[in-house]
C-alpha cells in the first residue's frame, strides 16, 4: 500500500495518514498566514478555512455529478462518509475561491499568497517525500488466512488461481460502517464477474461471523477469516473498514480507506476492468 494510503486507528476513530498530512499543512499555512497578517494588520484564517471548505464541497460536487447513477437520492449523495471527492474539481474550485477573495480584498494579497504557498509547500514536501521513499508497488500479501471451514489460503494463491484483479475488504462485525457497506459489496459481487471480492474478517470467529451474516440475509463469497490481525497489519490498514484493489498481476493500484457507496466502489473498480 501507498504509504499516504495508511491509516491509522485512534480508539473507535480511523484517520489516513493523508488526512493528517493536510491537517498538518492547513495549520502551517495558518501560523504562518497570522504571522504575515499582523505585518499587514490583516487578518486571513477565515479565508484559508473558506478556501478549504470550498475546495472540499466543490470536489464533492464534482463527483456527485460524475457518479449520479450511482446514488439513490439526494441524500446519499451528500453524505461524504463514503469519501467520493474528485480532487481535480477540488482543486479548480479552490483557485477560484482564492482569485475572488485576492481580488475583493487586496490587503489580504500578500499574507494569503504567503499562507497558501507555506501550506502547499509544506505538503508537497511531506507527502512528496513520502511517496519517494515508498516502493512503486505493492503486491498482494502472502499471509495466511483461514476460509470459513477450517482450511488454509492465501490472497496471493487466491489471485494466482483465479487470474482475475482481486478487491479485497477488510472489515469485521462490530464496525459500523463495515455493516453499512456489505449490501453494496454483495449487489456488486453478484455484477461483476470479472473481478474476484475477497471479505478478510479482522480477529473474529466464524461461528459469530456466520451469526451476522444470518441475521443481516448477506450472501457473500470468499469471506476469509485473519484472526491475527495480519493483513492489516502488513499493508499499514490498521483502520476499518479498508479495501484494497489488485489487478490481474496482484499488484495494488488503489485503496479505499473508510466506508464504500456505491459510486466510490465504482470508481475504484474503473481501473481494473
Amino acid at each position: 500500500m501507498s504509504t499516504l494510503n495508511q491509516s491509522l486507528a485512534i480508539g473507535p476513530v480511523g484517520i489516513s495518514l493523508s488526512q493528517l498530512l493536510i491537517m498538518f499543512a492547513l495549520a502551517i499555512a495558518l501560523i504562518v498566514g497570522a504571522f504575515v497578517g499582523r505585518r499587514y494588520k490583516t487578518a486571513v484564517s477565515d479565508t484559508l478555512f473558506n478556501v478549504l471548505l470550498v475546495s472540499v464541497a466543490g470536489a464533492r460536487l464534482v463527483f456527485v455529478v460524475r457518479y449520479h447513477e450511482a446514488y439513490d437520492g439526494l441524500l446519499a449523495m451528500v453524505d461524504i462518509r463514503d469519501g467520493g471527492f474528485d480532487v481535480i474539481g477540488g482543486l479548480l474550485f479552490g483557485l477560484a475561491w482564492v482569485a475572488w477573495a485576492l481580488w475583493r480584498s487586496p490587503k489580504q494579497r500578500k499574507p494569503l499568497s504567503y499562507a497558501l504557498g507555506a501550506g502547499i509547500m509544506t505538503w508537497g514536501l511531506t507527502a512528496g517525500s513520502l511517496v519517494l521513499l515508498d516502493e512503486q508497488s505493492r503486491p498482494i500479501p502472502e499471509t495466511p488466512l483461514w476460509t470459513m471451514d477450517g482450511e488454509p489460503i492465501s490472497l496471493s494463491g487466491l489471485s494466482q488461481t483465479e487470474a482475475k484483479p482481486l478487491v479485497v475488504n477488510l472489515w469485521a462485525t462490530w464496525c459500523p460502517p463495515c455493516r453499512r457497506e456489505m449490501p453494496v459489496f454483495e449487489a456488486v459481487q453478484q455484477d461483476e464477474k470479472d473481478i474476484t471480492f475477497v471479505f478478510v474478517n479482522q480477529g473474529e470467529d466464524s461461528a459469530r461471523i456466520e451469526r451476522y451474516l444470518q441475521a443481516e440475509s448477506l450472501s457473500l463469497a470468499n469471506v476469509l477469516l485473519d484472526p491475527e490481525l495480519a493483513v492489516g497489519e502488513q499493508t499499514g490498514a490498521m483502520a476499518m473498514p479498508t479495501t484494497l484493489f489488485y489487478d490481474a498481476e496482484g499488484q495494488l493500484v488503489d485503496t479505499h480507506f473508510g466506508e464504500l457507496s456505491r459510486a466510490t466502489l465504482e470508481r475504484g473498480l474503473e481501473p481494473l476492468r
